[in-house]
């Protein structure tokens, strides 16, 4: 095996990974970052959020030639026109990002080659509090479910701790289990 091999492990160049780690121990504020989304109505239910630049390990990252965008709406059932997931569906997909990379960084630190990740989720939802008919029911999921399948060259146990440790380093499952302030302003728009 060559080095190069063993340097990039499930996609992931551990030596970067490991040089990113120690700088951010010796720089803490190389931590701080700040990702931006904007946001605009197409009509209807039917929405696009753009993103691009962001801010991070100590300046504005404009690396992205072209920036990413991010299709949302609704059913018909909810009143859309299948323009895209709805805001709901786009969560339970930025989880299902979130804990797979996680779960991939953590194997690669920890020297475990995957062969396959998947992920199964479901959000258990009643409308009826987002439709301001009841507010007996939350806004929001009630509940949601995130079933694995790993396969890899360690044991099965050895994968349930790279799950389990990507669950507790993943920054959306964070956010969605325990909630972040959200400011809410409402600025003046121009007409265009």
């Amino acid at each position: 095996m060559t080095k190069l091999a063993e340097k990039v492990r499930n996609g992931v160049d551990t030596e970067q990974m490991f040089g990113t780690l120690d700088a951010i121990k010796a720089q803490p504020a190389l931590a701080r970052f700040q990702f931006r989304a904007t946001n605009r109505w197409l009509g209807g239910a039917h929405n696009r959020s753009t993103i691009e630049h962001f801010w991070g390990a100590g300046q504005e990252d404009t690396s992205r030639s072209e920036p990413f965008t991010l299709e949302a709406g609704e059913p018909a059932v909810l009143l859309g026109h299948d323009t895209g997931p709805n805001p709901a569906e786009a969560l339970l997909h930025a989880l299902a990002a979130c804990l797979t990379t996680s779960l991939v960084y953590v194997a690669a630190a920890r020297g475990v080659k995957l062969t396959a990740v998947e992920s199964t989720l479901e959000g258990d939802m009643d409308v009826r509090g987002a439709l301001g008919l009841d507010d007996d029911y939350r806004n929001g999921f009630e509940r949601v479910r995130v079933s694995f399948k790993v396969t890899g060259d360690a044991p099965e146990e050895k994968l349930r701790e790279v799950v389990e440790r990507a669950r507790k380093r993943s920054a959306v499952y964070d956010i969605v289990s325990n909630g972040v302030p959200v400011d809410v302003e409402v600025a003046p728009c121009s007409s265009s």
